[in-house]
């Protein structure tokens, strides 16, 4: 078969960078690591470019908004491209996705994730001229563990900011939490009313939970330990607009969670900041989270509030 085709010229090309050291940090044991991310982003033929010396997409250097995916996986180490693939409709519209590495559970404990996001953030920063970056229209956006982790950096509260690119702010100006833990403490209490009635469960002791993996030290303090990081305790005025979206099958993280979440944020007096939206019939991250009417809320939110 011979056939002429007119596709048009409307999508423009989205390039990949990848293994992008934002930060330089220690482990458990003390050992330095590099941390890492990738970026997605629309800015031209690059491999024309390599190839002819020339680009058949105009030279628009404009700023654009970014928004940086933060992967799930329990605190447990998640590989940063793993899913990135699910946010390039967001570069297709428009943003430059940054998508990072945090170091696990294992490697150290809270509040070395809050403070690797925030690194992140800064780096989108203090790098926005080479990634062609707005640096005051900057989201977040994350999955489960991921989630948690980005309504927390929602809170634009001070702290848990290292050294690097310090002279940069962390805030952020949009977020989107997909089925995060935010509520450590229920979190906590739902593991071990599992584990008292559930002879299957996955988890025989509390060390073993991610929560418990996640903090360490000693597990009769777990609770009261982990409620500075639960955004729900420590809800501030200057939390900017937030996306929920949760499952109301999810057997690992309950929906509840989300929903008393998004009632504390109105309690506060807050509800112009936050959208929840209850996927009927979707677990933990399961497929409805990635169709095109959700995709399509989540660019929707961006539009708002980055655009």
């Amino acid at each position: 078969m011979k056939k002429v085709i007119e596709p048009g010229r409307t999508r423009k090309s989205i390039n990949f960078i990848d293994n992008i050291v934002y930060s330089r940090q220690k482990n458990l044991d003390g050992q330095e690591m590099e941390l890492k991310m990738s970026i997605m982003l629309q800015n031209g033929n690059s491999e024309m470019r390599l190839a002819s010396g020339h680009d058949d997409e105009a030279d628009d250097k404009t700023p654009k908004p970014a928004i940086l995916w933060v992967p799930g996986g329990g605190y447990r180490g998640c590989d940063k491209n793993l899913m990135v693939a699910e946010m390039a409709f967001l570069a297709d519209a428009g943003y430059v996705v940054a998508s990072m590495y945090y170091r696990s559970s294992a490697e150290e404990h809270m509040p070395s994730q809050i403070i690797d996001v925030k690194t992140a953030i800064r780096f989108l920063r203090a790098h926005a001229d080479e990634y062609e970056i707005d640096p005051e229209h900057i989201g977040i956006i994350g999955r489960s563990a991921g989630g948690q982790l980005s309504a927390l950096a929602a809170m634009n509260s001070d702290g848990y900011e290292s050294e690097e690119w310090s002279e940069y702010s962390s805030h952020v100006q949009a977020c989107c939490d997909m089925f995060g833990p935010v509520d450590f403490v229920k979190l906590i209490e739902d593991d071990a009313r599992e584990m008292r009635t559930n002879p299957d469960c996955r988890w025989k002791k509390p060390e073993d939970t991610h929560a418990g993996a996640l903090f360490g030290g000693d597990m009769s303090t777990l609770k009261e330990r982990a409620k500075p990081y639960c955004p729900p305790y420590i809800l501030t005025k200057e939390m900017c607009p937030i996306l929920i979206l949760h499952g109301d099958c999810d057997k690992l993280v309950s929906c509840d969670i989300s929903e008393a979440f998004y009632d504390d944020i109105v309690k506060a007096g807050m509800e112009d900041r936050a959208d929840l939206y209850i996927l009927h019939g979707a677990g933990h991250g399961t497929k409805e989270f990635f169709q095109q009417e959700t995709k399509e809320i989540i660019r929707a939110f961006f539009d708002k509030n980055l655009k």
